[in-house]
């Protein structure tokens, strides 16, 4: 065995070997690539490489093979490889079609494939590499192989080491997580040299922290700056969708922009394995993705970030709003953005909370879904990141169970998840049902469901990932600014009549019930709750900032 197999089927030899030359050319060097005639063919190669433990990377088809759809080869891929990806290759001139997109649609909904990408024209064709790469660096983050990934060794997987990798979720970074006495862990820490402090945490460079703090964490990243006092055009609070998005357009417009979030960058979003209706990305992208992405863009044009670093306090001083931060540090800004997004609710079981990391997460843990490996798995929560959640941790899962309070997953759930889940096999969904209790000794071993009825079951369970409610984090603020009854921020014409005579003149639509003050994204009272959503309020909310500063 040597490298992962790319693997291309078509009954068709002129266009087989136009695949077959390209991924050759291209890959070859890191891959190994097989080309197949038939689905029978492939189906026995398939058999035979699981057999042998090798590892099948892609699989491409062929629109058709002998006359059937090739989704029906692509349907059967995951039998044999569950985290190979699998894409349907389509002529140029089929694409706009409207049979091929509603079959590609069918498919990918159903869960027979990944998604579909163009023919190969004459090299060299990047437009089919980007596509292919894709795939790649999707298949490799899944595999937690992809470049500059963060290595954490631990004795349990539960205590430091779990909010060591809570830490490094939230900041988007790849990371896997090795205990101390497996193979893979004594390698690391003999490679480290370190001490016997653990956990251990050895980053992309070689740099090894020995426990290190959040705030080491993020310096250790380069991803953030001390609030020293100093004024800013515009001060965003919350680094997740919402505010990157603030951070992008307010920086790029040239306002000195500053973002201070108390954990990482991406917010909720980084619970979100696949966001497969994002506008721009056909094949979708993970959260943990979109937020670096944003992170670079706003990098790039100027913007500054204090990570790890929770404010504390806001008020109205000399025109200006001024922030206080838990560590000591001061920021002030002409304008705010309030972007500090929801947090999921916790149970409030104490049997359940006493596990966390070991068997219990909140969000969709997408590091910990290896861990799950032929287990029974339980997600809570009936939105699209419990649904994404889901279905990913279906290919590792022996069965996963979807648990709403709801009586159905369409009372908040995009249709085409819906659908996809209906058709995933090892998918079950529980409607009108609660988790009120669960325990283990060490980790979690089961867990006690409640039906609307009130009748109780005891399951067994080996993880539960937890994606319900939405709590605010506006604690922190000021009497001052005006919040709905479950702590959301209210803006523009639903301010009350008091708020806006506070104001003297009429609220600008994302503006607070405090001078200059805006809020964006889950945050605010009335928000759809969508990361596209949360996005097109954050540059809203910078036109208005522009409006509010000519205007002084």
């Amino acid at each position: 065995m040597s490298g992962p197999l790319l693997i291309a089927v078509d009954d068709d030899p002129g266009l087989l070997h136009a695949v077959e030359r390209e991924l050759r050319n291209r890959y070859e060097r890191d891959y190994r690539v097989i080309c197949l005639r038939s689905r029978n063919q492939a189906l026995g190669a398939l058999e035979e490489l699981v057999a042998d433990g090798e590892e099948v990377a892609l699989v491409l088809a062929g629109e058709t093979l002998a006359g059937e759809p090739g989704t029906r080869l692509l349907a059967e891929v995951h039998r044999f490889f569950p985290h190979a990806r699998r894409a349907l290759l389509v002529g140029w001139s089929h694409v706009g079609v409207l049979a091929t997109g509603e079959a590609v649609f069918e498919a990918i909904a159903t869960g027979h494939m990944d998604h579909y990408l163009v023919r190969p024209a004459a090299p060299p064709d990047e437009q089919f590499h980007q596509a292919v790469s894709g795939f790649l660096h999707t298949w490799a983050e899944a595999r937690h192989s992809a470049p500059h990934t963060i290595d954490v060794i631990g004795e349990t997987w539960s205590g430091r080491a779990y909010e060591l990798r809570e830490v490094l979720g939230r900041c988007a970074m790849p990371h896997r997580f090795h205990l101390a006495d497996s193979e893979k862990g004594r390698s690391l820490l003999a490679a480290a040299g370190a001490s016997t402090r653990l956990p251990l945490m050895v980053l992309p460079d070689g740099r090894v922290l020995e426990d290190p703090s959040d705030a080491e964490i993020a310096v250790a990243a380069g991803t953030t700056v001390d609030a020293d006092g100093e004024e800013h055009d515009l001060v965003i609070v919350g680094c997740g969708p919402a505010g990157l998005s603030a951070a992008v357009y307010g920086a790029s417009e040239g306002l000195r922009t500053l973002v201070i979030d108390a954990g990482g960058i991406g917010g909720q979003a980084t619970s979100s394995s696949s966001i497969r209706n994002y506008l721009g990305f056909p094949r979708g992208l993970s959260g943990g993705e979109l937020a670096r992405r944003a992170y670079e863009q706003a990098w790039v044009f100027g913007a500054r970030f204090a990570l790890m670093q929770r404010v504390s306090s806001l008020r109205w001083e000399s025109g200006r709003t001024v922030l206080s931060l838990a560590t000591g540090g001061v920021a002030a800004g002409r304008t705010v953005v309030l972007a500090m997004g929801a947090a999921y609710r916790h149970l409030d079981v104490a049997a359940l909370e006493a596990l966390r990391g070991a068997g219990v997460f909140y969000g969709a843990a997408a590091a910990e879904a290896p861990l799950v490996s032929g287990e029974e798995v339980y997600v809570v929560g009936g939105a699209n990141s419990a649904g994404q959640a889901a279905l990913h941790l279906a290919e590792y899962a022996r069965r996963v169970t979807l648990v709403i309070r709801a009586g159905s997953l369409a009372a908040g759930m995009s249709h085409y998840l819906v659908r996809q889940i209906e058709a995933t096999p090892n998918v079950a969904v529980r409607t009108g049902t609660e988790v009120v209790d669960g325990g283990g000794d060490g980790w979690l071993a089961h867990l006690v469901l409640r039906d609307r009825h009130g009748g109780a079951e005891t399951v067994e369970a080996h993880d539960l990932f937890l994606m319900i409610g939405a709590q605010p984090h506006t604690q922190w603020l000021p009497s001052t600014v005006e919040r709905d009854s479950d702590g959301f921020v209210v803006t523009g014409a639903d301010l009350s009549a008091r708020a806006s005579v506070a104001l003297g003149r009429r609220p600008l639509a994302l503006e607070t019930s405090m001078p200059g003050v805006f809020a964006a994204g889950d945050v605010r009272h009335g928000a759809v709750k969508r990361v596209a959503s949360a996005v097109g309020e954050g540059s809203i909310a910078i036109q208005q900032v522009h409006r509010l500063l000519a205007a002084s």
